[in-house]
């Protein structure tokens, strides 16, 4: 039989369980429950299969626990941090939710193919209007 992990004690058991069920994040949710079945002496290739989950992202999910404890297991996207894809660097979204409280420079509302121009024209790659109209929905407060 495999060896068991060693979870570092970050959390309670019960603390851990009562994520598992409360996290309103669905991914995370499940990844919590990954953590809670490891506690309860499954290895993670026995939790991995209950969960119908990837045994090396399974693996991944308990590293990152124990190096970050309850930040590892949160969704990159919600800790505000940008994802790999993401097209502006922190302080070029800033700038850019600045803009979105001004008029635009060619007058009338923003829009997404207008904001996708001003993230082309600050990163100069090609910037789908679809992208414009995401970035306008999360930086316009």
């Amino acid at each position: 039989m495999p060896p068991r992990v060693q979870l570092k004690p970050h959390l309670t058991i019960g603390e851990i369980k009562r994520l598992c069920r409360q996290v309103p994040d669905s991914v995370e949710a499940r990844r919590w429950h990954l953590v809670y079945l490891v506690t309860q002496q499954w290895t993670i290739r026995q939790a991995a299969q209950r969960l119908e989950m990837n045994y090396d992202y399974a693996k991944e999910i308990i590293r990152r626990y124990n190096q970050d404890g309850l930040l590892g297991l949160k969704n990159r996207s919600q800790r505000g941090q940008p994802s790999r894809r993401s097209l502006l660097t922190p302080a070029q979204q800033q700038e850019l939710k600045q803009a979105l409280q001004q008029a635009p420079p060619d007058g009338g509302r923003w829009s997404g193919p207008k904001v996708a121009r001003w993230i082309a024209a600050k990163t100069g790659k090609q910037v789908w209007a679809q992208r414009g109209w995401d970035y306008m929905q999360r930086l316009r407060t």
